[in-house]
C-alpha cells in the first residue's frame, strides 16, 4: 500500500473540491486547505498555476498514478489523431482499474487498483493483475467467482453516490462489465469540473 493511499483526501482539501464526490471527504466539513495556513485568503493563481492545478486534479482523481505514468499517457494522447484532451480522457478511462471503478465493483479508485493488483479481475476470461492494462472496446471485465462475496465488492454495488456511465454495460448478476467504447469528456461522470485542455497546455508549454 502506498503512502498516497493513506492521505488520499488531502488532495480534496488542497484543491478545495470533493473530487470523487464522496460523503467522507473532509471538504464537506472544512472547505479550506490543509495545514496551519489553510485558511489564509487565496491569492490570484497564474496561468501556469491553473494548468498545474488542472493536471494535479486529473492525475489525483485516478489514484496512485505517478508523474511518469501520467506524462506517458499524455504523450500517447498527443501522438494520436484528433483532440489531445479528449484522447487523454479516453486513455485514462480505458485503464482496467478505472473500468473496475466505473462498473462499481469497488467503492473507490484506490481500492480498484488494489483489487486488480491482487488478481480478483479477469478480462475476456483471463486473469489480469495490471491496473494500467488498456481495456479495448468490446472487452469484458469480470470479477473472479471466488472474489464476488468480498465485503468490498458487495459494499460497492450498493453505493448510490454514483451511477454507471453509458460507455460501460454492467451485468450485476454475473459481476461483469463490457467496455462499449472509449468515452468523450462530456460522458465521464466526474463529480467536479475537469479541464484536460489546461493539462495539454501544461505539458505543451
Amino acid at each position: 500500500m502506498s503512502k498516497r493511499l493513506s492521505a488520499k483526501y488531502k488532495i480534496d482539501r488542497r484543491m478545495g473540491e470533493n473530487i470523487w464526490g464522496r460523503p467522507k471527504s473532509p471538504i464537506n466539513h472544512r472547505a479550506y486547505g490543509p495545514g496551519q495556513h489553510g485558511q489564509r485568503r487565496k491569492s490570484k493563481i497564474s496561468d501556469f498555476g491553473l494548468q498545474l492545478r488542472a493536471k494535479q486534479k486529473l492525475k489525483g482523481y485516478y489514484g496512485n498514478l505517478t508523474e511518469k505514468q501520467f506524462s506517458r499517457t499524455y504523450e500517447e494522447a498527443a501522438r494520436r489523431k484528433g483532440n489531445t484532451s479528449e484522447n487523454l480522457i479516453a486513455l485514462l478511462e480505458s485503464r482496467l482499474d478505472a473500468v473496475v471503478y466505473r462498473a462499481k465493483f469497488t467503492p473507490t479508485v484506490f481500492s480498484a487498483r488494489q483489487f486488480v493488483n491482487h488478481g480478483h479481475v479477469m478480462v475476456n476470461g483471463k486473469r489480469v493483475n495490471i491496473p494500467s492494462y488498456r481495456v479495448k472496446p468490446g472487452d469484458v471485465v469480470q470479477v473472479r467467482e471466488r472474489s464476488r462475496n468480498m465485503a468490498l465488492v458487495l459494499e460497492a454495488l450498493q453505493l448510490s453516490e454514483r451511477d454507471t456511465p453509458d460507455y460501460i454495460e454492467v451485468d450485476a448478476k454475473a459481476m461483469s462489465a463490457k467496455f462499449v467504447r472509449a468515452p468523450e469528456l462530456a460522458e465521464v461522470p466526474y463529480p467536479v469540473k475537469m479541464e484536460p485542455n489546461l493539462v495539454v497546455e501544461y505539458y505543451a508549454s
